[in-house]
């Protein structure tokens, strides 16, 4: 019986056949699709199509899982089934077969130590104890916090001094913050902006944060404040010298540099370290001329930092104290300075 050559089914069916996929208009489009077996690319051509070509090449993925009451029957142990989904969803299937039969595996061991699981919450939150019943021991390679004197030195504190149980607790998150991960840190409520007879040359400017930063943060308001204090150290932010912004901007502005020149120049002197402690923060600042606009300049920059990056609750410019400041904190009780 003679052979009917590739080309010529191809030339049959490569226009009218039901694998074809049409959603792109009436066959118009430059790439058309199909989805018959053996075409890897679903391409609807001669190179990659799985009727018109004597040698094809298929890839399937197959399920196979034991079927329990087939033990003593090798042939018909396996229980397989192709997949033929997108990939997501062939491997959410894998998953939770995969869960499956470990709570399967789970329970039948229970059963031979004589302890039952009744549900999943049983097996995932299932405790291990000795044969006297005292001993955690938990799951394999988790820590056994029963020998953990911190923790116990609180837990004993929750019966005879719950608020005591309580400051402990807040001094160890406190102390292990920086290891915390926080989706979002920023705040949707407004900056508060208070001031306390500030003086131009020797005040601190106080940062009060609804949780205390982390080092991305700290390094943000750093990097903020460092640049702050060079603009305005280098005449930035004279208000004696805003031509553009006090006047009608046109494609071409006239600029008069002479006026620019010899206006008086305001330097912003000195300013300290970056201080914080727990959620509270302050930095020295010796502006020295009484400018305005460069107070302006901060806060403007503080207050997008609070509502995208790290909330702020109040910013307070002046004062020698804060509410729970401390003096001479160590680097243990949470306090830290960093360069600007």
């Amino acid at each position: 019986m003679a052979t009917v050559p590739g080309q010529l089914i191809w030339e049959i069916v490569k226009r009218n056949n039901s694998f074809l996929v049409k959603e792109f208009g009436r066959g118009n489009a430059g790439l058309q699709f199909s989805k018959e077996s053996n075409n890897l690319y679903n391409l609807n051509s001669f190179k990659y199509s799985g009727l018109a070509n004597k040698k094809t090449v298929s890839i399937q993925v197959v399920l196979a899982t034991s079927k329990t009451k087939k033990q003593n029957k090798p042939a018909s142990l396996l229980h397989k089934s192709v997949m033929r989904k997108e990939f997501r969803s062939m491997a959410k299937a894998v998953s939770n077969q995969n869960q499956a039969q470990r709570r399967s595996t789970q329970r039948v061991k229970c059963e031979i130590e004589g302890s039952q699981v009744n549900s999943d919450d049983d097996f995932f939150g299932s405790y291990d104890y000795n044969d006297d019943g005292q001993d955690y021991k938990g799951r394999p390679g988790e820590k056994n916090f029963d020998r953990d004197p911190e923790y116990a030195e609180i837990l004993g504190d929750c019966i005879n001094d719950p608020q005591k149980a309580r400051d402990k607790v807040e001094e160890r998150v406190r102390k292990k913050r920086n290891k915390i991960l926080h989706t979002k840190t920023g705040s949707d409520k407004p900056m508060k902006v208070t001031f306390n007879n500030f003086d131009f040359s020797n005040s601190y400017i106080w940062f009060e944060f609804y949780n205390g930063p982390l080092e991305k943060d700290i390094a943000l308001i750093c990097d903020t404040i460092r640049a702050w204090h060079i603009i305005g150290r280098l005449g930035g932010c004279n208000s004696m010298n805003m031509q553009l912004s006090q006047s009608t901007f046109e494609r071409r502005p006239n600029y008069d540099a002479i006026q620019g020149a010899n206006v008086n120049p305001t330097t912003f002197y000195n300013i300290g370290d970056f201080e914080i402690q727990d959620n509270l923060a302050r930095i020295w600042v010796d502006i020295g001329t009484a400018e305005a606009l460069i107070l302006d300049v901060l806060i403007n920059a503080l207050t997008q930092i609070s509502s995208d990056h790290v909330g702020i609750k109040q910013l307070v410019f002046g004062g020698s104290e804060f509410e729970n400041w401390k003096d001479n904190l160590s680097e243990d009780a949470g306090f830290s300075v960093h360069k600007i």
